[in-house]
């Protein structure tokens, strides 16, 4: 019998949209109370008044069966007076709130403003949605994504929101990174028994996976961790699966490759996932070749059992859990 149907844990790392669909297949695929999620918060920003936490709501949505199945992001069946009205008023609509996602905001600032940490209220929301597994946010502490481009730093959603990511990426950093800490469940994770794999969701490495690995302690765990660390990479054919992966990869020179993947996660992980149209890339570590296309929720599901397929063959692999690591 395969480890994962005995009830171990998965941990995820995941951004947006594209992780936030790989999350989905493992959650259903596993079954409930057995797969964690650390979300990334680099993208937070307070907007309006409000504290808005863009992909951890991405994943609680999508988790719940709420999200848009268009957009990827904000809840299905959404309306917008609010916006309507504010563009009436001359207020800045440049980040699209809908009528229906209000109330997470509202709510969360509301939990925050009373003291109460974002992991907490992460949990409450993922609960009062039905979700059973684990949502985690990278950091109770402010950390903010920081794009330096040839318009000058540009926090995080300016960028990739009111930019829509046209300015030319010279570098990104993270504000408040090295004064934060991971939350306390991660290290009970990470130490614990049952954890039997650690998943890269296919979301952007350096927009959405790096603030997470900034947190210290992280990357550091995922190095030295006794169960395979997968990626799995975003790139197919030497293009990005969503978003601006492949165009932030070509203004920092790096090639839009499974090799520059591979390269980027180097010595955090054992296997990196990589497209059946890729087979024949000569990578460093270990790699399983299978379709990583996430169209529909078959798609996500079929993923997400190659991923812990993957998983198994590493565990196995010469009796021991790095096998693929390269140090």
């Amino acid at each position: 019998m395969s480890a994962f149907d005995s009830g171990n844990q998965v941990l995820a790392l995941c951004g947006g949209i594209g992780g936030a669909k790989l999350a989905l297949g493992l959650y259903r695929v596993l079954g409930p109370q057995r797969l964690s999620v650390i979300v990334n918060t680099g993208d937070d920003f307070e907007h309006l008044g409000l504290a808005i936490s863009p992909d951890l709501d991405t994943v609680i949505y999508t988790l719940a069966g709420l999200a848009d199945p268009e957009r990827g992001w904000g809840r299905a069946q959404e309306t917008w007076h609010f916006m309507d009205s504010l563009r009436q008023l001359g207020g800045e609509a440049w980040f699209q709130l809908g009528d229906r996602d209000l109330a997470m905001h509202v709510e969360r600032t509301e939990w925050l403003r009373g003291g109460k940490k974002l992991s907490a209220f992460a949990a409450h929301a993922a609960q009062q949605f039905g979700i059973e597994a684990e949502i985690l946010p990278m950091s109770d502490d402010a950390v903010q994504t920081i794009v330096d481009t040839d318009e000058g730093a540009l926090s995080f959603q300016h960028y990739f929101v009111k930019r829509r990511c046209e300015p030319t990426v010279r570098a990104i950093r993270f504000a408040g990174a090295a004064e934060s800490r991971p939350p306390a469940r991660f290290s009970e994770l990470i130490t614990g028994t049952s954890l039997q794999a650690i998943v890269i969701c296919p979301s952007n490495p350096y927009l959405s996976v790096d603030p997470i690995l900034a947190v210290p302690g992280i990357a550091a765990a995922l190095a030295t961790a006794q169960v395979p660390v997968i990626a799995v990479s975003p790139i197919i054919g030497g293009e990005a699966l969503k978003g601006p992966t492949a165009k932030i990869m070509a203004e920092l020179n790096i090639l839009p490759t499974n090799q520059s993947i591979a390269a980027h996660y180097g010595g955090l992980i054992d296997g990196l996932m990589i497209d059946e149209a890729d087979s024949a890339d000569n990578l460093e570590v270990a790699t399983w070749a299978t379709r990583t296309m996430m169209r529909d929720l078959a798609d996500r599901e079929f993923l997400a059992s190659e991923v812990l397929a993957f998983a198994e063959t590493l565990t196995q692999k010469k009796g021991v859990r790095h096998a693929g690591r390269r140090r």
